[in-house]
């Protein structure tokens, strides 16, 4: 018998195939692939050579095109409101402070007013154009390593900066569109979660470095330890208001939901009053420094580049510059997407990685010629606002043994159960944390902007990169080989593997980024991107050779469901294995969602809930939901593949 095909939208079935034809589709029993490869699925292979150009723009467009209107009537949920609010500050405050780098590195070329228009037009540009308009685009930690390292390159050649970053930006454009005219997102396939664990570690560690960096800037005597208590006390805060929203059994529902909604929002609101009471206030803070309204940080420039004023021979210069530019970003969008879209979170919305990729690429030109910063997906807001999204049941039925543990464990304090039953996947959300962002460009909220303390940015920093350090699947497995064995969890994937293993696995997650890492403290760094892109063969070809295919299954497996990798081809490298790829994250990651995938209403909404009450506030109590007796399993890996709920065609 041949498997169950996944769910389609709706729309025509042949509208979520990527270029296989009906006839192989109707083939009673798909034959097994011979190698992994990203068009393999019961048809024999075509040459690599041989490419359709733009089908993969046409495909996503045809795709997602049926949900545009209803990516607007979606919006009306209240989980909009708290993931708007909550992504205005998680992505203008960081973007703040990578501003203060290139503004003491680049002489001032790049500012606060700079970035923030970076991010504005990020957000409008992929908020209305783009297939996934829930990944978050801003100015990112890598790409501000990337702008002061070409500064500190080529400021003794007396070259014009703006206008040689210009031209990076116009040759990264071809080369985007290029690359999404040849399909190259079809190599996604291939982006399992060793190379995307790894580079979120990076960043995850570069947030908490940031951090670090800012408070040693404060100097000493009572303006640096008042910086240091004010920036712990934003991280305890704001760590133990998501603690609340998520694992604790206080309070009523609606009033956790909030708390884990508007705690750190809040909580930084809070403490750039905090700094300013009473005794504290005679204590001269450092504050963020802002520019004057809508202006360039060197008014005399304008906003548009001259680029044609650079010599001819600097023109071509600047081709290897936007070449490692590209590679930079075609991997650190599409991770961020990747990891935005991952298989924990419920998502019934097609991707389309090719047509975004198409949209980076405009973006970046743009950039260029307005001088400005190069914008990008955003890790870990993009995942962030994902989650942020979700609309979550309390599980509380006992109709099976194990249910009847999990309930009792909760009816006496223990950790609720909770489970994602969809993401409101809209435009709304993203579009107006960048139109908030372009109102805080005028002058009265610059001088609000002003008053918050560098000490309240770090503690923001260290709050963030904590958060995305805690779900990293390379933090989990060390948790796990820690935990004493007895102790471990019992229906844990990783105890499927040898204890050897696992360690040789994390050992090579934690020298890639080492690696990584270490480049980005050299002159070297401007290079960095082909080394965080030699990670996907390294995984594809070099960890077979250590690994057995079992072992790979438990230890790795996709980044996202095969509902969301049909942009890429249909197939992931990492779940074919005939593992399910589920041991890649460990207790404590996003909760399960189900219906990844699943079909979606008649009219294409997907989005809409089909219950009321607690849900508006982003929880429901659910007493008998789909499942086993009810009760939510637990991702005990957040990387776990949805090809337990899917099957392959």
């Amino acid at each position: 018998m041949p498997s169950e095909k996944p769910p389609l939208p709706p729309g025509g079935g042949e509208q979520l195939l990527p270029t296989h034809t009906a006839a192989a589709v109707s083939l009673p029993q798909p034959p097994a692939p011979s190698s992994p490869s990203p068009s393999s699925n019961g048809k024999p292979e075509e040459p690599w050579h041989r490419i359709h150009l733009g089908r993969g723009m046409y495909l996503d467009i045809k795709r997602r095109l049926p949900y545009y209107w209803s990516d607007w009537t979606d919006a009306w949920d209240y989980r909009v409101v708290p993931a708007t609010v909550y992504m205005f500050f998680a992505n203008i405050l960081p973007a703040l402070a990578f501003s203060l780098d290139m503004l003491h590195k680049t002489n001032g070329e790049y500012g606060v007013n700079e970035t923030l228009l970076a991010s504005v037009l990020g957000a409008v540009v992929f908020s209305v154009g783009a297939c996934q308009p829930i990944v978050i685009v801003g100015v990112t930690g890598p790409i501000t390593v990337f702008n002061y390292t070409v500064y500190n390159i080529m400021k003794d050649s007396g070259t014009y900066y703006l206008g040689f970053m210009c031209w990076i930006g116009l040759w990264s454009l071809v080369f985007h569109w290029v690359l999404a005219v040849t399909n190259s997102c079809n190599w996604l396939s291939y982006v399992t979660r060793f190379p995307c664990d790894i580079f979120g570690f990076y960043v995850a560690l570069i947030y908490l470095q940031k951090g670090v960096q800012i408070l040693e800037t404060l100097g000493d005597g009572s303006p640096f330890w008042l910086s240091v208590v004010v920036s712990l006390l934003v991280f305890c805060i704001a760590y133990i208001c998501g603690e609340i929203g998520t694992k604790s059994t206080l309070f009523k529902h609606w009033i956790r939901v909030f708390i884990k909604d508007y705690g750190t929002p809040l909580t930084v609101i809070f403490f750039t009053g905090f700094a300013h009471m009473g005794r504290m206030k005679n204590v001269p803070l450092e504050t963020l420094p802002t520019g004057v309204a809508f202006m360039p940080t060197v008014e005399s420039r304008g906003w548009f580049v001259h680029f044609w004023d650079l010599p001819i021979g600097h023109v071509f210069l600047a081709i290897p510059f936007a070449v490692l530019l590209t590679v930079l970003f075609w991997f650190d969008h599409n991770v961020s997407s990747l990891i935005a879209q991952g298989s924990e979170y419920p998502l019934r919305k097609p991707a389309g990685f090719h047509w975004d990729l198409f949209l980076l690429g405009l973006t970046t030109g743009i950039s260029g010629l307005l001088g400005l910063p190069f914008p990008n997906g955003l890790i870990p807001q993009a995942p962030f606002h994902t989650e942020s999204l979700c609309v979550t049941e309390v599980l509380t039925s006992s109709s099976s043994s194990s249910s009847s543990s999990s309930s009792s464990s909760f009816e006496h304090g223990g950790k609720p159960q909770l489970k994602a039953t969809h993401v409101v996947e809209q435009r709304v959300s993203n579009l107006a944390q960048g139109l908030i962002t372009l109102v805080a460009m005028t002058g009265p909220l610059l001088s609000v902007l002003h008053l918050i303390p560098q000490g309240v940015l770090a503690g923001l920093f260290f709050i963030m990169g904590f958060q995305a350090l805690e779900g990293n699947g390379i933090t989990l497995k060390l948790v796990y080989l820690l935990q004493e064995r007895k102790l471990r969890p019992r229906d844990s994937p990783l105890r499927g593997c040898p204890d050897k293993k696992i360690c040789l696995f994390v050992g090579l997650e934690l020298l890639g980024f080492a690696a990584t890492f270490a480049i980005t403290q050299t002159v070297a760094a401007v290079g960095f991107p082909v080394f965080i892109i030699l990670l996907i063969p390294v995984r594809a070809v070099v960890l077979p050779r250590w690994l057995g295919e079992g072992e790979l299954g438990v230890l790795d497996g996709p980044t996202a469901s095969e509902f969301t990798m049909i942009s890429c081809g249909g197939n992931s490298f990492g779940g074919r294995a005939g593992g399910s790829g589920n041991g890649q994250r460990d207790q404590g990651g996003v909760l399960e969602g189900e219906g990844a995938g699943e079909e979606t209403d008649g009219d294409g909404s997907g989005g809409r809930r089909k219950r009321r009450g607690d849900e508006e506030m982003g929880e429901s109590r659910g007493l008998e939901v789909g499942g086993e007796g009810g009760v939510a399993r637990r991702r005990l890996s957040r990387g776990q593949s949805t090809g337990d709920e899917i099957n392959r065609a």
